[in-house]
């Protein structure tokens, strides 16, 4: 059996794959070696997955575990991979960025642009087995563009700073509960403020139909396809235009409507929508699935 994981800075969808085709996902806390040091790690998998998955086990072997998160830079990963070793340690580890996640379980082997737009985000060029090349995410504070976090981040600076109105500000402060004062304790004292601005984000979910709302959660989508979708076509051309732009993450999903026409109004041909990777991952991996025993 196999092990597949879609690690984003806020949850990671782990699959559990045996050769007979039955598959057990769970999640758990989302695991980044940018944020999180080795043990850090390994203490989320000893305690929020082994739990989960130890009683499935007795399937067969875990042979395998193909981890692709957020913060697996070529720097960074050796870090996920040394915990994971440290937990499973009969199985072959492979760990490598979410875009290259993203973009196999959106595209197999076909060419084309994977972009994950969640509480981080990503794109890149994909040559149908490894990345050919990406535009720097950067990160919340430097990038991010079309992200959860930025998203929380627009929003709650336009609220402070009044650019959305008495009544939007009041029923934001009402509805999670919160001050001003609370905000930048949690964004700048406390850790993980990545995944504080992105849960913020969803009062722009709640209040979709409020043209201001709308109108910013649209020009966050441009601020991406202008700042990173565009120099794909630079570059890479027609070959951008065969199979669309493919999106991964729960921005990309639930906000499809506000993305696809941003995309129609840039001029820009849209893909693939998944709400995660794991089902195209699956079809990927699958012949690494091979019975085993105990």
């Amino acid at each position: 059996m196999i092990l597949l994981a879609d690690s984003g800075s806020t949850k990671v969808h782990w699959c559990l794959v045996t050769a007979s085709g039955q598959c057990s996902d769970v999640f758990t806390d989302g695991i980044n070696p940018l944020f999180q040091t080795c043990d850090a790690m390994r203490n989320s998998i000893c305690n929020q997955l082994l739990p989960q998955i130890s009683s499935l086990l007795w399937a067969g072997t875990l042979t395998h575990v193909f981890f692709y998160g957020a913060g697996c830079t070529p720097e960074k990963k050796v870090f996920v991979q040394r915990a994971l070793e440290q937990v499973f340690k009969k199985a072959e580890i492979f760990v490598a960025s979410d875009a290259l996640g993203a973009a196999r379980g959106l595209l197999g082997h076909h060419p084309g642009v994977a972009c994950i737009l969640g509480t981080g985000s990503g794109s890149c060029f994909y040559d149908g087995e490894q990345i050919e090349w990406c535009v720097p995410s950067l990160g919340y504070i430097l990038g991010d563009e079309g992200s959860a976090a930025v998203l929380g981040k627009r929003l709650v600076g336009d609220l402070l700073k009044n650019q959305l109105g008495d009544d939007l500000k009041e029923a934001f402060f009402a509805e999670y509960n919160t001050s001003m004062a609370d905000i930048i304790e949690k964004v700048y004292r406390q850790p993980f403020p990545n995944r504080f601005l992105a849960k913020l984000s969803k009062f722009c979910a709640d209040h979709i139909e409020d043209p201001r709302i709308h109108d910013l959660v649209y020009d966050h989508f441009v601020q991406f396809i202008r700042r990173n979708l565009v120099q794909y076509f630079k570059e890479s051309g027609v070959r951008s235009q065969e199979s669309g732009v493919g999106f991964v993450g729960s921005i990309a999903y639930y906000y499809r409507p506000i993305l696809e026409e941003a995309m129609k109004a840039e001029g820009m041909p849209m893909g693939t929508v998944l709400k995660d990777p794991i089902e195209g991952l699956k079809e990927y991996h699958k012949d690494s699935v091979t019975p085993t025993t105990i």
